[in-house]
């Protein structure tokens, strides 16, 4: 029998806290330090102990997320040394047939990177996109937190909740449940699809009215790191800055059909000084068949079966090699004499971009971390055992077991019950840490409401990686979207937020109605 202590309650009313804060369009990160130290005080009954809770968390939450700073540093210094061979308008031009408005843009971005993350996961999946996509879909009218909300959902959502291909979720799913990790397969693709198409269509739609007509203002606007507003309208006061200087830029083009890219301007390909037209298309073309090249990589490395691929971390870190090399090699090409010390700007800068946008959701993970049994020990500064290992308690795990006994004996009232445990066991940003959760739940609860283990083990998976994956949970890998989309990560978590709740709602109905 699990015990709820003082610790578990402060925890879940900082959950709660923070979910509050979220829904009101203000800052987390001001409850999000205050909980983690209370839970540390209460916890241990110390306050020094709670202030270096503070610390502990954020420093535990800097070391699991750094690999996603360091891969957006490298694929912004890439993106840096590129501009500065004037190969980043020419690399993206191929897509302008295609992304020929942000309509176009946002359903061609939706099943390119559904294609890849089903194959090697999000993560590799999510800089391809960022470096090659986004700034043709920004340039095409296409807003830059709607391009954040297509790759989210259709990577870190559709393509990761079901884990079709490499399977791990299945699997871990299948293990705790006792039940047919194929069959949880199939199920949970499905549902992944009903999910994503909700989602999808909810967001497009919101959206629709707010795809403007192509321009190369608005690529220089997004490129130069500005933000955008909601509502960019030809009534903004003429200031001459911000949203009234982006539309003094557009005029232009004002006889553009609404949401149609205008034909690039002679001067889009002009290469800076000093730099040949032959080195600038050399580099717009090495880069993406050096992508293209890694994604043959991956499918040959899979062709032996899933367990001897390389996905997940492994293609990220190729990934980012790609990216540091491309970098030493761009700037080598722009000037030698230059070459270190502008290589090595490159990557500060890329440092400091990736730390300024995402460097306030430390602290936030930081919290959330502290409610996983695998780093609240090092956080609340539990003594090592014999093993040398920090045995902490499991705060969020262990409230969400003892809720479970609270769920109804019915079949649609179970299920959602699933979800929403699966929902609130991902809050700690990992998507997979609580599988064997809702696994071993609809192992057991399935007989008893007569639904099939299966089905509710893929209602699970729904819960746990839709959110924890990275859609709605701005600690998780949606950094590493914004962070390419340059947008705010709190803003992009409550754009995914409700179109995605509704999606799994109704695909956990369905379940229930297509398999029982």
């Amino acid at each position: 029998m699990i015990e709820i202590t003082a610790a578990h309650w402060v925890y879940l009313v900082g959950i709660v806290a923070i979910l509050a804060t979220m829904l009101a369009r203000k800052n987390i990160i001001v409850p999000a330090v205050f909980f983690t130290m209370l839970v540390g005080i209460v916890y241990t009954g110390s306050l020094p102990a709670g202030l270096a809770a503070i610390f502990n968390a954020t420093l535990v939450a800097a070391k699991e997320l750094f690999n996603i700073f360091l891969i957006i540093a490298l694929v912004t210094g890439m993106l840096g040394a590129l501009q500065a061979l004037g190969s980043d308008k020419r690399m993206v031009a191929p897509f302008r047939p295609v992304m020929r408005n942000g309509h176009l843009s946002f359903w061609t971005i939706v099943v390119a990177t559904y294609i890849i993350s089903l194959f090697f996961w999000p993560t590799p999946a999510v800089p391809l996109i960022g470096a090659v996509l986004v700034p043709v879909a920004i340039r095409s009218g296409l807003r830059p937190l709607a391009a954040g909300f297509a790759i989210a959902v259709a990577g870190q959502g559709m393509a990761l909740s079901s884990d079709f291909v490499i399977r791990v979720a299945p699997g871990l799913s299948a293990a705790a449940a006792g039940a047919d990790p194929d069959l949880i397969a199939n199920r949970a693709l499905v549902l992944s699809f009903i999910t994503g198409g909700v989602a999808l269509a909810i967001g497009y739609l919101l959206e629709f009215r707010k795809i403007r007509p192509g321009s190369p203002a608005l690529l220089a606007a997004w490129e130069a790191n500005d933000t955008f507003e909601e509502d960019v309208s030809v009534d903004s006061p003429t200031v001459g800055h911000g949203a009234a200087l982006r539309r003094d830029e557009m005029s232009e083009h004002a006889h553009a059909r609404q949401g149609e890219l205008v034909e690039p301007d002679s001067k889009d390909f002009d290469t800076p000084p000093g730099i040949s037209q032959r080195v600038s298309k050399a580099f717009a073309l090495a880069v993406p068949l050096a992508y293209l090249a890694l994604i043959g990589y991956l499918i040959w490395t899979l062709s032996a079966g899933p367990d001897s691929g390389v996905s997940g971390g492994d293609a990220a870190a190729l990934v980012g090699g790609i990216a540091a090399m491309t970098i030493f090699f761009a700037t080598f090409a722009e000037s030698r004499k230059t070459f270190l010390e502008r290589s090595a700007e490159h990557v500060v800068d890329g440092l400091v971009f990736a730390f300024k946008a995402m460097g306030v959701v430390l602290p936030i993970a930081g919290f959330f971390f502290i409610g996983n049994g695998d780093f609240s020990g090092t956080i609340l500064g539990v003594e090592p055992n014999a093993e040398g290992v920090a045995e902490g308690p499991s705060l969020l795990f262990d409230a969400v077991v003892s809720a479970q006994a609270y769920i109804p004996e019915n079949g649609y009232v179970s299920a959602l019950g699933i979800l929403a445990i699966g929902v609130i066991a991902g809050l700690d940003g990992s998507g997979f840490s609580g599988l064997p959760l809702t696994g071993s739940l609809a192992g057991s609860l399935g007989p008893v409401v007569g639904i099939s283990p299966e089905t509710l083990a893929a209602v699970g998976q729904m819960g746990n990686i839709w959110s924890g994956g990275g859609t709605f949970v701005a600690w998780s890998s949606l950094i590493a979207v914004a962070g390419f989309a340059r947008v705010n990560v709190l803003e992009l978590a409550r754009m995914c937020f409700l179109p995605v709740m509704a999606g799994l709602i109704v695909s956990t109905l369905a379940a229930v109605a297509l398999f029982g």
